[in-house]
């Protein structure tokens, strides 16, 4: 049985003992036996790794695990202490957690559905600017940049965009309703055409290019199915696309659509255009992708189609590129998709306010330093530190009973890290000290230190 040594500091030792013992084998976690070791530290969130260094001589256990919080080399650690050296969770509530996932990790690396990523606007970009647009559509997941062309719009440098894409690695097509731009796009080096309908199938001879098929309208499954059955006796690739219809003009309707396709064509690869959902539905679009994306691995599809035109559908191919991967994970392996990536809870979190009231007001009451902490619970915003306790809900209700009138920079540290936790609360969203908001992958994370801005001997920061 693994040994496992958690370090910690004086308050938080008991939670964590208490955690511990209420711990069981199951939940899919290895069974462990376990020692606490309370470094001479009081806050546990301030453990740094040269301090481990210093304090912890080499233990008898197959491995430490360190407060989520703990700033340093990890790596450093474990090549002195010889033994892995891990953060855990940042609050100990979450340790059960860590454990299951632990026990049963699943890998997010593998996904079966390539994003096209559509540039709708290509016609009136540079050369250059595609170029740029298609650079961070694929840094985002991406796997093929969509030249749109638009209605009675020219596009004299069609060709030079496609090629100055496959000069860049890209995978490229070509959307137009214009069966000119089409072949121009093709015989530049598109490696897709969309779309093709059963009387534009003689294109898919011209050039090499694979087509997406559909129907003479959306309603017109026959054609779409004539259009499949063409290109399979030809033996040509291609996708087919039954095209997804927005809200409230016929979504289910659509779907249904796709569901006959596929039962029609077992092994067909089947692209679905999303954006008519991501685009035209004024909500966030995290969701509305884990939705797609489902249903997506559910048909066993082998595209989407998406775009990023609408403000609030900016981060589409991002979360696009999460969402199949967390649906992937989901399908292979039988399982709902909970717990495998927090990536797409974007607003809220599903533990956002893991201590009590209580809870908080019993450490409280054993500290006996100036230094402000700042808690989270179901309550609003806690702040204390030896002057006792404050609770409110909004930082100008908490300001007057701080005392740092006089302190511009220490007040400026209180304001960001108080308005954060007026947010957490509101949202619902975890909120730890010094720590940016999670905003899963809405926001890339950098890397954030407040402590610049702390006064040393009077915030949980600045000691």
């Amino acid at each position: 049985m693994e040994h496992i040594l958690f370090l910690t500091g004086r308050l938080a030792e008991p939670a964590l003992r208490r955690v511990l013992e209420g711990l069981r084998s199951g939940q899919g976690a290895r069974p462990f036996s376990w020692t606490v070791h309370e470094i001479g530290l009081q806050v546990a969130g301030l453990m740094t790794a040269d301090m481990i260094r210093r304090r912890v001589v080499a233990p008898q256990a197959d491995r430490i695990i360190v407060p989520g919080r703990c700033r340093g080399d990890m790596d450093a650690l474990t090549s002195h202490y010889g033994l892995p050296v891990q953060r855990g969770p940042e609050e100990l509530k979450d340790l059960p957690r860590f454990f299951s996932r632990e026990a049963q990790p699943v890998s997010l690396d593998a996904y079966e559905v390539t994003i096209f990523a559509e540039i709708v606007d290509a016609p009136r970009l540079t050369v250059e600017g595609i170029v740029a647009r298609a650079g961070a559509f694929a840094a985002d997941g991406a796997g093929v940049i969509d030249l749109g062309c638009l209605p009675d719009t020219p596009f004299p440098h069609l060709e030079d965009g496609v090629r100055a894409l496959k000069e860049c690695g890209c995978a490229v097509s070509v959307d137009s309703l214009d069966s000119d731009e089409l072949l121009r796009g093709g015989r530049a080096g598109a490696d897709y055409l969309l779309s093709l309908t059963p009387d534009t199938l003689w294109i898919a001879e011209e050039v090499a290019a694979t087509p997406v098929l559909i129907g003479r309208s959306p309603q017109d499954e026959a054609s779409l199915w004539s259009a499949v059955e063409t290109m399979q006796v030809r033996g040509r690739p291609f996708l087919a696309d039954a095209i997804l219809d927005p809200i409230p003009y016929g979504l289910l309707a659509s779907l249904v659509r796709y569901q006959r396709l596929r039962e029609r064509f077992p092994q067909a690869p089947i692209l679905m255009g999303i954006g008519n959902l991501t685009e035209l539905v004024e909500a966030d679009t995290t969701g509305i992708n884990a939705v797609l994306l489902g249903i997506a691995a559910e048909l066993r599809a082998s595209a989407i189609l998406t775009t990023q035109v609408s403000a609030h559908a900016r981060r589409a191919v991002r979360e696009a590129d999460w969402a199949r991967r967390i649906m992937h994970a989901a399908a292979s392996h039988q399982m709902l998709p909970k717990g495998l990536s927090d990536e797409l809870m974007t607003v809220h979190a599903k533990h956002p306010f893991p201590d009590e009231p209580q809870e908080i007001a019993a450490i409280a009451a054993q500290v006996r330093d100036p230094n402000f902490r700042v808690q989270v619970s179901a309550e609003g915003v806690h702040v204390y530190n030896r002057d006792g306790l404050r609770l409110g809900r909004d930082p100008f209700e908490l300001w007057p009973q701080l005392g740092l009138e006089s302190d511009a920079a220490h007040a400026f540290y209180m304001g960001v890290e108080l308005a954060r936790a007026q947010i957490a609360w509101q949202l619902g969203k975890r909120h730890v000290q010094d720590q940016p908001l999670d905003w899963g992958c809405a926001v890339k994370r950098a890397p954030e230190d407040l402590r610049a801005w702390a006064a040393p001997g009077s915030t949980l920061a600045g000691t």
